[in-house]
């Protein structure tokens, strides 16, 4: 059995470089196109995979030639792809998404196939959370999905794992207190607590709100300010790595996959954290999502030079 359960969305990304981002009823052109392989719970289960994870992937797709590509590359990233969902009512989800000169994006995704990944498949799936330690999820599901996905997983005595995004909505008590840990970047810590981070003190506030509603651990990441890691007995800053962005597309999947890769080693929250941030700081370096993300040598090697 895989040690880490990613149940999440995969998308194709269609990509377009462009000098800024447009504004409402805008056209920019000279633009740069790349396909490229995206949604978060795939971001994070080629992360998690690439970095040496031991990773199963619960996801939909459509049944169609992206979905049957998506598979194979799954697959060469070392992912157990046996619980694939194949619709044929849905196409593969798609996310269109502009990727500005500085780094900045902004996204719109169909998604598709995505909302057929359904409470009656994690039943279905229910076996291979035995023996699972980690469960990490996203919300590009249906959230009952996710709901649900975490009640099985916790009566099992699997850490669940909650990377809060995208936000929609409030996320209930009855799932926070089902959470071994939540990692809220700044925007989401905000909607899930109304504390403004502007700073590392906003942050642990924060943070202490989210532990008083049930979840073990939380970890909030913002970005160039690095991440605070806290629980009952923890309150730690991981600081940033110093790097140039060329897109930030991912970058927070490739930290949520890196994490989990780390804690599942036997790492501890704040070896797991360092791990992570080297890992995303790499990846925003380079373009795509999926593509963006680096190999077990390359966070090893400049992991081993973070201070």
């Amino acid at each position: 059995m895989s040690k880490i359960i990613v149940a999440g969305s995969s998308n194709i990304d269609m990509n377009i470089y462009v000098e800024r981002l447009p504004r409402p009823g805008e056209t920019i052109g000279e633009g740069r196109f790349m396909q490229a392989n995206g949604g978060k719970g795939a971001n994070q289960a080629v992360a998690a995979g690439r970095l040496g994870g031991d990773v199963l992937f619960l996801t939909c797709v459509g049944d169609d030639m992206q979905g049957r590509m998506l598979k194979d590359v799954f697959a060469s990233d070392g992912i157990n792809t046996s619980r694939m969902k194949f619709s044929s009512a849905s196409p593969t989800g798609t996310a269109l998404i502009f990727v500005a000169d500085d780094g900045e994006n902004s996204i719109a995704v169909a998604p598709g196939a995505n909302r057929e990944l359904l409470p009656s498949d994690i039943d279905a799936a229910e076996p291979v959370l035995d023996g699972a330690e980690f469960l990490l999820m996203q919300l590009e599901i249906p959230f009952e999905t996710v709901r649900h996905a975490a009640d099985i997983a916790a009566a099992k005595n699997v850490k669940v794992v909650l990377n809060p995004a995208p936000m929609a909505g409030e996320i209930p008590s009855e799932l926070l207190g089902k959470l071994w840990l939540i990692t809220p970047n700044e925007t989401e810590a905000e909607k899930l607590t109304g504390i403004t981070i502007g700073s590392v003190d906003d942050a642990f506030k924060a943070a202490d709100i989210l532990l008083g509603k049930g979840v073990d651990n939380v970890i909030v990441t913002m970005g160039s300010s690095g991440s605070v890691v806290c629980n009952s007995s923890l309150r730690v800053v991981v600081p940033s790595r110093k790097v140039t962005a060329v897109d930030t597309v991912g970058a927070g999947d490739v930290y949520n996959g890196a994490l989990v890769t780390a804690l599942s080693e036997g790492k501890d929250l704040v070896q797991a954290a360092r791990f992570a941030t080297v890992a995303s700081s790499i990846a925003v370096t380079r373009p795509g999502a999926q593509s963006a993300v680096p190999t077990r040598q390359e966070v090893d090697e400049a992991l081993a030079s973070f201070q």
